[in-house]
């Protein structure tokens, strides 16, 4: 087993992150200049300061939109790596990366106490940095960054749906929630839905199902057909960039799901905002790390 550089892992973070919240992936920046081409009215003035405050993130290296989120990160673990035993020392790597992003980019200080509502202003705090792990197969590790900003965040939903409403029930929910979200979470969104489990696994699936680019769509044909289903149906509403109306509402639908207990069928919607803000890296057997978005 090998011994997993630290130090070389949080240089590469630490831009990363930067990178994250100063531009934009490249299929959300396509998938937004491709809308502007089409739209009219108040939706192409929305997409049109969209695209100038992401020239201006890259141009000048500052965050596109003054909410850097809270730091999120889900690790896919390769269980041939020969890192694994090394796991452990992921969460002060994460945490000091996240407090050098917060002084150095900067970020915005976004973790306070539910109580207290103390400060600690590098952007950490108890179970943040937010880490999920979980094992796939090959030798890698994957770190993907999700600063998760609050107003989309906020538009999160959980439903427990009564299992006989079936996939009509899921996209009715679905389809209301666009509808009532109207402008709060930025569109257009990267829409994320979390299916089955239970609650708290609906959600999380809901959340990770994001980390996909716009446009990849569902290994699995009948989930990929649902995907697309719902992105048109969703823009058919013409909630509009930032709510103003017109086209488009959602960028992309991303779906992930669970096996589920035959009496509830949990639905969880996330919504990310038109910024779609992420990052990715990944540990090599071999020990380089590479940023990979």
């Amino acid at each position: 087993m090998g011994t997993m550089n630290t130090d070389r892992l949080t240089e590469k973070l630490v831009p990363a992150i930067r990178d994250s919240v100063t531009s934009l992936p490249q299929p959300t920046a396509d998938a937004l200049r491709s809308a502007k081409e089409s739209a009219d009215g108040g939706a192409a003035v929305q997409l049109e300061a969209m695209l100038e405050a992401t020239d201006i993130g890259e141009r000048e290296a500052t965050p596109i939109c003054q909410d850097t989120g809270v730091p999120t990160f889900f690790v896919e673990i390769g269980r041939s790596s020969p890192y694994v035993e090394d796991i452990g020392e992921l969460e002060s790597v994460f945490t000091n990366a996240v407090r050098r992003a917060s002084e150095e980019v900067p970020l915005r200080p976004n973790t306070v106490h539910p109580l207290t509502h103390d400060n600690p202003g590098d952007n950490t705090g108890r179970h943040v940095p937010y880490i999920d792990y979980h094992m796939a197969d090959g030798e890698d590790i994957t770190i993907h960054y999700l600063p998760k900003g609050g107003g989309s965040e906020n538009m999160a939903q959980l439903t427990m749906m009564t299992p006989g409403r079936g996939i009509e029930g899921v996209k009715e929910l679905v389809l209301e929630r666009v509808a009532s979200m109207e402008g709060k979470p930025c569109p257009p969104t990267v829409l994320g839905i979390g299916i089955g489990g239970g609650a708290n696994i609906a959600m999380n699936l809901a959340k990770e199902s994001i980390l996909r680019p716009v446009g990849e769509r569902h290994e699995e044909p009948e989930i990929a057909e649902l995907e697309e289903e719902l992105t048109e149906k969703a823009n058919a509403l013409e909630v509009g960039p930032m709510g103003v109306g017109g086209q488009p509402t959602v960028l992309d639908v991303k779906i992930e799901y669970a096996h589920r207990h035959p009496a509830s069928f949990p639905v969880g919607i996330i919504p990310q905002c038109w910024c779609n803000r992420r990052a990715a890296v990944s540990i090599d057997p071999d020990g380089s790390v590479e940023v990979i978005e």
